[in-house]
């Protein structure tokens, strides 16, 4: 995929509304936020991938949480992509930019084993989709937790938010590499999100015809509610790829073209940073939980403790007084 040039909508998430279709939702385009996540890391092109889907997925969902609360994504399984872990931290003031960060862990070897072509996808195996917000101190954080379920992460995110929201909610979702002239390829991505308006279906009013048993957006929906929904996500479903990673399609002209006689309404776009919250202080709190024994595999022969921050590669160094204790040893 070639890139024409740096667009003015990068790193961004806008939310809108489909008036006549009772439906909300978000586009998204992620470029130097993505390609900071990865460029920690040298993962392989399938981890890679995965990691780029659950950000995409995380933004266009975290945009709707306050300012200083986070909302984190993880991916639990037991393939060889055994986890995928994002953070959503909501702006600290309005008109700041919100900050993202994620990281992957995978096995190697058994990733290595398994046959080319395999979707990244798949190779989390089975497992668990988890969600949770944190509102700050002095708050009890909420988790949602449903099985991994379907084909995609998409198809995944969908169920949860029907299992676990009762929410009617899909994705159209579209990532690579993208390449200018004379310059190392960059990750981009994009998205739109749909959902529909939580008030009207509180409950599921049809059996359960989801993945695993578990239910389906269409599940929550009858009669006209059901018809305008159906008519937004076949309309979402002619969206193309180069419109999604939007290189000439900014996102307003996107929602006109695919929802034009749904009367869709924008709001204020939301700007996306990549961020890390690591430091010192909570690296020394995470590490307080640690024995002497186990801090002696982390320690160098010169006594000196050691850590990394899996999120964003920082490397931190403290002397055993540092943690509280006299002997790491």
């Amino acid at each position: 995929m070639t890139l024409a040039g740096r667009i003015a909508w990068d790193d961004s998430i806008l939310p809108f509304q489909l008036d006549r279709a009772d439906v909300r939702g978000r586009v998204a385009r992620l470029d130097s936020v993505l390609d900071t996540i990865l460029g920690q890391h040298a993962y392989p092109a399938p981890v890679a991938a995965l990691v780029a889907e659950a950000t995409l997925i995380t933004a266009l969902i975290g945009q709707t949480i306050r300012p200083g609360w986070r909302l984190s994504l993880q991916l639990r399984g037991e393939g060889p992509i055994r986890l995928v872990a994002t953070d959503y931290f909501g702006p600290s003031a309005e008109g700041e930019p919100a900050r993202m960060r994620a990281y992957a862990g995978f096995d190697a070897e058994a990733l290595e084993a398994r046959p080319a072509g395999e979707s990244p996808y798949a190779l989390l195996g089975a497992g668990l989709f988890g969600m949770l917000i944190d509102q700050g101190p002095g708050t009890q954080p909420y988790q949602g937790i449903t099985p991994l379920a379907g084909r995609s992460l998409s198809d995944c995110a969908e169920t949860y938010f029907a299992q676990s929201e009762q929410i009617p909610t899909r994705f159209a979702l579209a990532m690579g590499e993208a390449t200018l002239p004379g310059e190392d390829a960059r990750w981009r991505a994009g998205g739109v999100m749909l959902q529909h308006m939580p008030a009207a279906s509180p409950h599921a009013k049809q059996e359960a015809t989801g993945f695993d048993g578990l239910l389906a957006p269409e599940d929550m929906l009858d009669g006209d509610e059901a018809d305008n929904w159906n008519r937004a996500v076949t309309l979402l479903g002619t969206v193309e790829e180069t419109e999604l990673i939007g290189p000439h399609v900014g996102p307003d002209q996107l929602l006109l073209r695919l929802f034009h006689e749904e009367a869709p309404r924008v709001y204020e776009s939301q700007p996306v940073r990549f961020g890390c919250t690591c430091g010192p202080e909570k690296v020394v709190q995470s590490l307080s939980i640690y024995s002497p024994e186990e801090l002696a595999t982390m320690t160098t022969e010169t006594g000196t403790i050691t850590a990394d921050c899996q999120f964003c590669g920082a490397h931190y160094e403290f002397e055993p007084e540092d943690l509280g204790i006299r002997d790491a040893d």
